[in-house]
């Protein structure tokens, strides 16, 4: 391979599932205000599938057929507008695609330094979900000490971050959701109090919540699921509650009964993360770097890791991944032969 190329995972097709394959593509370059980052690890993520199985196009300027939303890895090469970085500091970082390579280019603004303690496949599991559940549930669902929290798909990359950021930032109770009760049992260690494996039936969480609470609701909802669980979320949500949207497993489009938004005067935001300007992730990073870091520096937080898989092995690192089966985080290893 010439220095002017790298691997990456590449789509080569959305039939079906989507096919991958590891191919040799032209090697990005920094200029301005932009790092290149040597990829050790590289998270997969929800959007990646979706990606994949076309039902997601990369946003302008972004590979369209290599995906990747976060990775860890070493500052390579730096831009000559850039300040904060110099080659050789370990960093992890988001971008809007185009991580799973043996190089990514970001702007200086959407890296953060890794924690001494982690470690490079450690510390791909962290920016996506950690950003995504910190801004969701502080900057825009204005979650404070003593509060009670819902986390849908709390096994969920972003569920065992979000669960996790709740009890840090001392909730009054922090319950959720998953597809089994195994899920709910591992997610203990990451701060859940109680929890409900909800199947076909929506409402089994809502009776679960006027239970834990006595019929108060919970005052915020972290949202993963869409669509199927709308009625049930308004039904938990406490008066003045406030209703996270950040995926739509269970489906995109469903009624809204207004006299419930209006009466208990609930507030329906929704997030995300991959479609904003460089500037508002830049806010999102800089919040995360100063507000999230330090606690994982100091072990306060962890990343939760389902499996890592070689380079080599993307195709059943997705596999694992569509599987369902997942606890946290898939993680593909990114390492060039010499390493």
């Amino acid at each position: 391979m010439s220095d002017e190329k790298m691997r990456a995972v590449r789509i080569v097709s959305h039939d079906g599932a989507g096919e991958l394959e590891i191919v040799e593509v032209e090697r990005p370059v920094a200029r301005a205000d932009r790092v290149r980052v040597r990829v050790r690890a590289a998270g997969l993520n929800r959007a990646d599938v979706l990606q994949k199985r076309g039902h997601y196009p990369a946003p302008p300027g972004v590979p369209a057929d290599i995906p990747g939303l976060e990775f860890a890895g070493e500052v390579e090469e730096t831009g000559d507008e850039v300040s904060t970085w110099k080659p050789g500091q370990r960093v992890f970082g988001i971008t809007a695609g185009g991580a799973q390579a043996e190089y990514v280019v970001v702007p200086e603004s959407h890296l953060a330094e890794i924690p001494d303690g982690l470690s490079f496949v450690e510390a791909a599991a962290v920016p996506e979900v950690f950003i995504t559940a910190h801004d969701a549930l502080f900057t825009q669902g204005h979650l404070e000490m003593g509060e009670r929290v819902l986390i849908h798909a709390v096994g969920s990359g972003v569920g065992t971050a979000a669960a996790q950021l709740a009890r840090a930032a001392g909730a009054g109770a922090v319950y959720g959701t998953a597809r089994t009760a195994e899920k709910l049992e591992r997610a203990r260690e990451f701060g859940l109090d109680k929890g409900v494996a909800v199947g076909d039936d929506p409402r089994v969480f809502a009776e679960a919540v006027r239970e834990w609470t006595r019929g108060a609701g919970v005052n915020v909802i972290l949202d993963l699921v869409g669509a199927s669980y709308l009625e049930a979320n308004l039904e938990a949500l406490a008066r003045r509650g406030r209703m996270l949207l950040v995926g739509t497993l269970g489906g995109s489009s469903a009624p809204l009964d207004f006299r419930q938004v209006m009466g208990k005067r609930l507030r329906l935001t929704g997030t995300v993360l991959r479609a904003r300007s460089t500037e508002e992730k830049a806010r999102a990073v800089r919040r995360f770097a100063a507000h999230v870091v330090p606690l994982l520096a100091r072990g306060l937080l962890r990343p939760v890791l389902d499996a890592a898989f070689a380079f080599d092995e993307a195709r059943a690192a997705y596999a694992r991944l569509e599987s369902n089966e997942t606890f946290g985080k898939v993680i593909l290893k990114v390492l060039s032969a010499e390493d």
